[in-house]
């Protein structure tokens, strides 16, 4: 049995950027089902991992981590010998400028696409009302986002240099619900330069992988 477990569902975005970044880095792993709708999350046990009772939780052996960016650190850090070597950078400079980008994700495009993501795709599975105020004043401030990732995307072929790290694989969870769940996908191919990052980064084996098991998550599939 693997000795790195996660735990959650890979239809939450947190959860499939940390098995992105898991099969990017050829680490066995065990994907631990997390049932959030009937409180799973919630649990005393589950607590123990995850004080905060969200996904994922992280188990390498003895130690448990949460917060997806910061798990995709430390998979990349200790298993830097296997997979992509290059995830995490292999020099200061090279990994201050992935953090960088770790944090503008984090800061600046994950709160209006997830806003997005919710209200345009989830909210209807969930029978929920949809607030049209909201979707626009979020899709207002993801267009100005993406507008700097077009000019940074014309100046390097992914956000931190020319090859593809940490950076890069954090934005694919989002993307793709935009481009494959809602009908805002024009915000990722109006743009020449996020439009082929988009490309190249969706490429990789590994996210195909990912979107594999979470179509094999999806209300009625076997």
């Amino acid at each position: 049995m693997a000795a790195v477990k996660v735990h959650g569902p890979p239809l939450s975005t947190a959860v499939s950027r940390v098995l992105a970044c898991l099969i990017e880095k050829d680490v066995p792993f065990q994907l631990i089902p997390v049932n959030m709708a009937k409180g799973q999350h919630k649990s005393p046990d589950y607590l123990k991992i995850q004080p905060f009772g969200q996904v994922p939780a992280f188990e390498d052996e003895h130690i448990t981590l949460f917060e997806s960016r910061a798990i995709c650190r430390y998979v990349a850090e200790k298993y830097v010998e296997q997979g992509n070597k290059g995830l995490f950078g292999n020099n200061p400079l090279t990994k201050a400028s992935i953090d960088q980008w770790l944090e503008a994700e984090a800061q600046n495009f994950n709160p209006p696409s997830s806003t997005l993501v919710f209200q345009l795709a989830f909210a209807p599975m969930m029978k929920l009302k949809q607030d049209p105020a909201i979707i626009k004043q979020n899709e207002e401030k993801l267009s100005k986002v993406l507008d700097v990732y077009e000019k940074r995307l014309g100046e390097s072929k992914f956000l931190a240099g020319d090859e593809f790290t940490l950076a890069d694989l954090s934005h694919l969870p989002n993307c793709q619900y935009l481009l494959s769940w809602t009908d805002r996908g024009e915000l990722i191919t109006s743009r020449k330069n996020v439009e082929r990052w988009w490309g190249e980064i969706s490429s990789h084996d590994s996210w195909k992988k990912v979107v594999e098991m979470q179509n094999a998550a999806l209300p009625g599939e076997a």
